[in-house]
């Protein structure tokens, strides 16, 4: 157990020294149940003690992990992105949840209307 505790820090020390340099900027860890939460790699603290994973300010039961691997982005974020109003201006279509087709003046508040663009489609609710 000695050794093992002893290996996961040299390796964790490792992983700090070379974060900076990896084309990776986020390490990502993922939970017996699927829950997937990323952490910066650029700046990274790991400390494993009691059966506790503590990276940066996350803390994971080293029992629920299933995976640990770098990845290109942050995997936990929930995809709503803010869209401005020069984002819909670049918009080629507007429909409404019952699929007709909508003008950007028609929109109403707290509406949910799909919005097609050169970048993607996209489901928006108006502010």
């Amino acid at each position: 157990m000695k050794k093992l505790f002893m290996m996961a820090l040299v390796m964790a020390g490792t992983l700090s020294a070379m974060a900076d340099n990896y084309p990776y900027p986020y390490l990502t860890f993922e939970t017996a149940d699927g829950t997937k939460t990323s952490v910066s790699s650029t700046v990274l603290t790991i400390t494993i003690q009691d059966g506790k994973l503590m990276v940066g300010s996350q803390e994971f039961t080293l029992a629920d992990l299933s995976k640990m691997y770098f990845s290109t982005s942050d995997e936990t974020t929930d995809g709503i992105e803010e869209v401005n109003i020069t984002d819909l201006d670049k918009t080629t279509d507007i429909y409404d949840l019952q699929g007709q087709k909508v003008d950007r003046k028609q929109m109403r508040n707290g509406h949910v209307y799909i919005v097609k663009s050169k970048s993607g489609t996209f489901k928006v609710v108006k502010k």
